[in-house]
């Protein structure tokens, strides 16, 4: 156990490091956009003076690694800062007015999490299944197809698939809104209803992924000896691909399905904006447009945690199904 507590502490240690650098990348990027939120707040007539003030009064005017430690700093303590968009102009800043940017990411993030549920809840089941049953039954008909329909599914961009999705289940057959217009304290039911159809587009996108890998992993054991082993004893194919197969090909499933969780979470982005779903992408988007830099660098700092923290915790989970990855050569 001590060996294995070693490997994840270093992990982890490896997962701050990369959003360390990570969150540099992430400030010089967004602060390098062309335009400026004082010049749009302004508008065309603005003067030299007038910018300069709104400038030096959100901080603006300082050097771009006096900014940085200053956003780290907040972000240690709990701080993301104040949305720009948000801003009580009066007299100064920091007025009864302003909205953090925590409060103004909160709700848009729990919209992003529960969308990415119902998606998980449909896909990784879905996406198990079809490749247990394509490994079962290998070059036949039903691989053939599996195969087929999910890689078109992942070929074509997120944006044809969800307007396909809306024309043929929310135009040629009203089934579901085309819409996902959800707003805090809606009925479970009719939030999941309108969270379905775009739900249903990352589905699409992500089983492909999970599917194939789980397919290839249990194929490369089926040759294993303890499989042959468990054939002669007269064992059903699908027993010994459940029993024996599929527990031992678990460390390379886990790593699929936790790469395609990350992706349901960063990757919503164009999702979001098709069907105005009021989730964290649709809020990075529209705030991008407006130069809202507090807002940008928070959304990007959420997804790469995002991505960082689930690809840790398949590591994790990895080393601790296969214990030939506790004891590295």
């Amino acid at each position: 156990m001590g060996n294995v507590a070693t490997i994840i502490m270093q992990r982890l240690l490896l997962g701050l490091l990369t959003l360390l650098v990570v969150s540099i990348v992430i400030f010089l990027a967004v602060n390098a956009l062309p335009g400026d939120f004082a010049e749009l707040i302004l508008g065309q007539g603005a003067t030299p003076e007038a910018v300069a003030t709104i400038r030096r009064d959100l901080g603006l005017d300082e050097p771009l690694i006096v900014r940085y430690f200053g956003w780290l700093g907040g972000i240690l303590r709990g701080d993301l800062g104040v949305s720009f968009a948000q801003l009580n102009f009066r007299t100064n800043l920091g007025g009864a007015g302003d909205v953090g940017v925590i409060d103004q990411i909160a709700p848009r993030l729990s919209n992003t999490l529960f969308l990415a549920s119902v998606t998980a809840m449909i896909a990784v089941p879905v996406a198990v299944t079809l490749g247990v049953m394509a490994a079962l039954f290998r070059n036949s008909v039903f691989d053939r197809v599996a195969n087929i329909t999910t890689l078109s599914s992942i070929s074509s961009p997120e944006f044809f698939m969800a307007y396909v999705l809306i024309l043929f289940l929310a135009v040629l057959n009203p089934l579901l809104p085309s819409l996902s217009n959800i707003y805090e304290g809606m009925p479970f039911s009719e939030r999941v209803e309108k969270s379905l159809l775009p739900a249903l587009t990352l589905t699409l996108v992500v089983t492909a992924h999970m599917m194939r890998m789980t397919r290839a992993a249990i194929i490369n054991l089926l040759a294993s000896p303890y499989i042959e082993m468990a054939r002669l004893k007269g064992m059903s194919p699908m027993r010994v691909i459940v029993k024996h197969a599929l527990p031992n090909a678990l460390a390379p499933i886990i790593n699929v399905i936790a790469l395609n969780l990350a992706y349901l979470i960063t990757g919503v982005v164009v999702v979001e904006v098709v069907f105005v779903y009021p989730g964290i992408g649709q809020l990075f988007v529209d705030s991008v447009k407006i130069r809202d830099i507090p807002v940008v660098q928070a959304c990007c700092l959420i997804f790469a945690a995002a991505y960082i923290l689930l690809n840790l915790t398949a590591d994790i989970l990895s080393i601790l199904s296969n214990p030939r990855l506790r004891h590295p050569k």
